[in-house]
């Protein structure tokens, strides 16, 4: 017998499984095919620092109980500089956080196949109507909902996807324990997340400490293989070079030691998505583009992107007799470009941008951080002109000027 459902998604991250827990929630039948074996998930897709922020936390409902740390503050450093601000979060065991999620979905009566990779779409004409796993094993759906992140197969197939291999970060995060969090001469990262902009620790990129409660933190770095990382980097060394250097070289791991079995990778594209949605279709996850510049957070964008699809998928299955065409599902890209990711191409260019400035420039955006009100802060991370230009000086122009022969190659 032919398996259909109303709503397939292929893959369990964040977002996807966000879809699945909304759908389920309102009645729909609702499938998850997932990569990963069920018994050991989520191992190899346990990638993300997994910092989030309190409004993250309530509006979804998570409980304390995937909550490593909650954190009071988030902290940016230059490489002679910092900045406190106060901002309340919780760093989330990751692989907990996913778990949740699933069983959570399951309660509402999602199902999950575990085991289940998703290879190509099932067509009929120009339209997609199945999904084609696990070798030659078929489903079929209403709305096929990709959620794989970068690799992408269904989008890709569809041409909804164009992601360039120039615009990939790569990145590697250890979980230690020995770490010094409040080190003289830096800031005190005793409940805080901190992002580090060091050319010189992870060159087109930024590194990070999670506090997860006494001495252990999450800490990593990840890089862009942008301009800035051809002109900074070393010859010779990759992601695991910049960050046992990092290790040897700062005084806040003198003592530390990694916690064994607490490794993660990961990669994503920093770049503009293409098209969201067509017939029958919508692609979400994949949120690192939507990130704030100062502050990051992803999970958030992430799971905002799943409830989204939700939403639309559910608005096109309200009528008498559901409507499911490219019309209908670009009620998603609406959601997406208005609530998900607002100003997102400013907030995009101002994070290419960043990662371009010279070590000097990280300086200089730390103290003024430190001078403009909070105000003037959250316009400037939001991607508001306005905000934006508080934090430009005239010796910026050579920077602008580069920025602009990038982007617009002649």
């Amino acid at each position: 017998m032919t398996e259909h459902f109303d709503v397939i998604v292929a893959g369990a991250g964040p977002a996807g499984a966000q879809c699945a827990r909304d759908l389920a929630q309102r009645g729909h039948d609702v499938v998850v095919l997932e990569v990963e074996g069920e018994d050991e998930f989520p191992k190899q897709s346990n990638k993300s620092t997994a910092g989030t922020f309190s409004s993250m936390m309530a509006a979804f409902g998570i409980p304390d109980d995937v909550v490593m740390n909650y954190t009071d503050n988030v902290v940016l450093e230059s490489p002679n500089e910092h900045f406190v601000q106060e901002q309340p979060g919780a760093v989330l065991e990751f692989a907990d956080f996913k778990r949740f999620l699933v069983e959570d979905g399951r309660e509402e009566g999602a199902e999950y196949w575990f085991e289940s990779r998703v290879s190509k779409p099932i067509m009929e004409g120009n339209e997609i109507v199945g999904v084609r796993h696990s070798g030659n094993q078929e489903v079929y759906g209403d709305i096929i909902v990709d959620a794989t992140g970068p690799s992408a197969p269904l989008a890709k197939s569809l041409g909804v996807s164009n992601l360039k291999r120039e615009n990939q970060a790569i990145g590697v995060e250890y979980e230690l324990d020995g770490v010094d969090m409040d080190c003289d001469g830096y800031a005190d990262l005793t409940d805080a997340m901190m992002l580090r902009l060091d050319h010189e620790l992870a060159p087109g990129g930024y590194s990070w400490i999670f506090h997860t409660g006494e001495d252990t933190a999450k800490v990593g770095l990840c890089y862009i293989q942008n301009e800035s990382h051809h002109d900074y980097a070393k010859d010779g060394m990759g992601i695991d070079d910049y960050m046992q250097y990092w290790l040897d070289n700062d005084p806040r791991f003198e003592s530390a030691e990694r916690i064994p079995g607490k490794q993660h990778r990961g990669s994503a594209h920093i770049q503009m998505p293409g098209s969201l949605s067509t017939d029958n279709f919508m692609a979400v996850g994949d949120t690192v583009p939507t990130i704030d510049p100062l502050w990051g957070e992803g999970i958030h964008t992430g799971m905002k992107s799943g409830r989204a699809a939700a939403i639309t998928a559910d608005r096109c299955f309200m009528t008498g007799e559901s409507d499911t065409s490219a019309d209908k599902m670009s009620i998603y890209n609406k959601l997406w470009h208005g609530d998900v990711a607002p100003q997102m191409r400013t907030r995009l260019l101002m994070t290419q941008l960043l990662y371009l400035a010279e070590n000097e420039r990280y300086d200089t955006l730390v103290r003024d951080l430190k001078r403009i009100g909070s105000d003037v802060r959250s316009n400037a991370n939001a991607g508001k002109i306005r905000g934006i230009l508080e934090l430009l000086h005239w010796e910026d122009i050579p920077l602008l000027k580069r920025f602009a022969k990038e982007q617009l190659p002649l």
